[in-house]
């Protein structure tokens, strides 16, 4: 709606109480997010905003008796691939959670489609009850070290900064480029500040150090602390603390030991990688509220990051409050505590009520070049050998539960006719990554331990950030079928056993993304679940999650990427044989 003089002046009428509002909300506890006191007032809206606080009359009132009235919450950092529905889906799985508002970076789809992914992640959340901020994406490819579907200069970026709907520049996870003064990454970064947009970083292991260079290069937010050392350097620096919760890394309740009433307002709540089920099953920002309350934090002090705290982050003057002048973007809880959701409202209309949407949001076809997105070369038996010359000790990728972060260990593995032998019995699986853009047939060949798997072997082309075909398995016969079928659906997720397919997970939206409904989607990934207990997952964590970081250059300590086995720490390839550095 487009904002005039006489919208102006039905405003300060109604303000002024010389007209009914649009819509008064009455009786409600409204949760004052700047004093942090529960007060009992009317709210009075008028084309989507709240214009007044206290005693209205509304030409449509709605009584919120023993509720709770509370701002709809924010993530202040989402993928919203990683749900794996396209933006109109999520905004069905979210909105009935609280949350009314989304900072999103596509860098996801970018890495794999380039503008035209951003292009369709703008498209398909037009117009769509849930708002979607975007932030453009900073590092495509996330690192030279691997090989994605494109490469964003900033000349790319900079026409994008004129859509109304981006508001920054995403995550910058190439921290040498920043220390380096690399002219690519001052140019991006350059366009963000020069526009007074916001930039986001990503530091993922950096020091005090790092932080003072981030910081002096105008990079203001970090969602990838992991443990609350790292939380209180970057708030004692001035940055904006991102705690995280989502499916991989599921950082909250040790991040939230660094919070406290002093500096909790430059602390806010995001998802940044959050699978479809778990959001359905345990919610979004929601649960991240709620697990703040659990462990003691002050319910009105954890919807205030949940609100107000992200949307000063990003400047978003009109967000993350009741009062006048704000859009009226509220929540109705049955009770504070638990934050049990009755009703959400976005723009003063009722949009989620009891768990369910109101109306499903519509969507968009997506363009072929979109769908059309995996291509490799042929692969083979022999291409997933690795080979062992001299010795049997090897460098190994150890996962940690529930963390994107891994262990450099060096072990001694079975080999046989010169070649590494899976081992059940040491946990010791075969990883491959192979490049799905370019059909280089690159592959790149790895040993982990702590997958889980007993038998059988899982291909996903969800694999940040190149998003290349992950696979791990327990057999190479198991492990080339995975990838080719992964290959032949033209993207998604697959378990197969001794030869055959026990699930799958269709993602033809850039190999990302499904485009069927969110219902169908949620049987699938519990299908997908069933048959990762078959093949003898504990399932204490995800394996898709967990498999999807472990092509990521840029998280400590050991990673693997379609060119080769990778140091983080160190910035170095190495050979898989524990016996020399490359």
């Amino acid at each position: 709606m487009t904002f005039t003089k006489e919208l102006l002046k039905k405003r300060i009428d109604v303000a002024a109480k010389r007209i009914p509002a649009d819509l008064v909300i009455k009786n409600g506890q409204v949760v004052n997010v700047f004093t942090r006191e529960i007060i009992k007032e009317d709210i009075a809206i008028v084309d989507g905003y709240i214009v007044g606080t206290g005693e209205f009359e509304g030409y449509e009132t709605v009584d919120a008796s023993g509720q709770f009235v509370v701002p709809g919450f924010i993530d202040g950092h989402v993928h919203i691939e990683s749900a794996m529905v396209t933006p109109s889906e999520f905004s069905n799985v979210v909105l009935p959670h609280g949350v009314t508002t989304i900072v999103a970076d596509p860098h996801e789809i970018a890495n794999v489609s380039g503008t035209d992914g951003i292009d369709f992640m703008l498209e398909a959340s037009e117009g769509i009850p849930l708002e979607v901020l975007l932030m453009l994406p900073s590092c495509v490819p996330a690192t030279p070290f691997e090989n994605s579907g494109a490469t964003l200069e900033h000349s790319d970026l900079e026409p994008y900064y004129t859509h109304p709907r981006v508001i920054g520049l995403g995550e910058v996870m190439d921290y040498p480029s920043v220390l380096l003064k690399d002219d690519k990454m001052l140019d991006k970064i350059m366009d963000a500040s020069v526009k007074e947009k916001h930039v986001d970083g990503h530091a993922s292991a950096i020091d005090a150090d790092g932080i003072n260079v981030y910081m002096a290069a105008g990079i203001q937010t970090d969602h990838e602390c992991v443990t609350a050392e790292e939380a209180l350097v970057r708030l004692r620096k001035g940055m904006y603390v991102m705690l995280r919760e989502g499916s991989a890394a599921k950082d909250l309740v040790t991040l939230l030991k660094a919070v406290t009433e002093h500096n909790a307002r430059r602390c806010l709540f995001v998802t940044d990688d959050k699978h479809l089920d778990e959001i359905i099953d345990e919610g979004s920002i929601d649960f991240n509220v709620k697990t703040a309350i659990r462990e003691g934090v002050d319910p009105l002090l954890a919807i205030q990051m949940a609100t107000l705290n992200a949307a000063e982050c990003f400047g978003l003057k009109t967000k993350g409050a009741i009062a006048p002048g704000f859009e009226a973007d509220f929540i109705l809880l049955k009770d504070l505590e638990t934050v049990d959701i009755g009703q959400v409202y976005k723009g003063g209309k009722l949009v989620a009520k009891n768990g369910e949407v109101i109306q499903l949001a519509g969507s968009i076809t997506p363009p072929s070049v979109i769908t059309n997105s995996v291509h490799i070369s042929p692969v083979s038996i022999e291409d997933l050998k690795i080979m062992m010359t001299e010795g049997n000790m090897a460098n190994i990728i150890e996962i940690r539960p529930k963390m994107i972060v891994t262990r450099h260990i060096i072990e001694e593995v079975d080999v046989r006719d010169g070649h590494f032998l899976p081992s059940v019995a040491k946990d010791q699986l075969k990883i491959a990554v192979i490049e799905r853009h370019y059909q280089t047939g690159n592959i790149g060949l790895g040993i982990i331990k702590g997958l889980g798997i007993k038998n059988g072997a899982i291909a996903s082309t969800v694999a940040h950030d190149s998003h290349n075909i992950v696979a791990a398995g327990t057999n190479d016969e198991d492990l080339l079928k995975a990838i080719h079928l992964t290959a032949d659906m033209r993207g998604g997720l697959v378990v197969v056993e001794k030869g055959k397919l026990l699930a799958s997970l269709p993602l033809p939206v850039a190999g990302l993304m499904s485009n069927m409904e969110t219902k169908v989607v949620n049987e699938r990934i519990h299908d997908l679940n069933s048959a990762l207990a078959k093949v003898g997952c504990s399932m204490e964590f995800n394996p898709f999650i967990t498999l999807a970081f472990l092509a990521l250059p840029v998280i400590p300590e050991l990673k693997l990427t379609d060119t080769g086995l990778f140091d983080v720490k160190n910035s170095q390839y190495l050979d898989i044989e524990a016996v020399r550095v490359k």
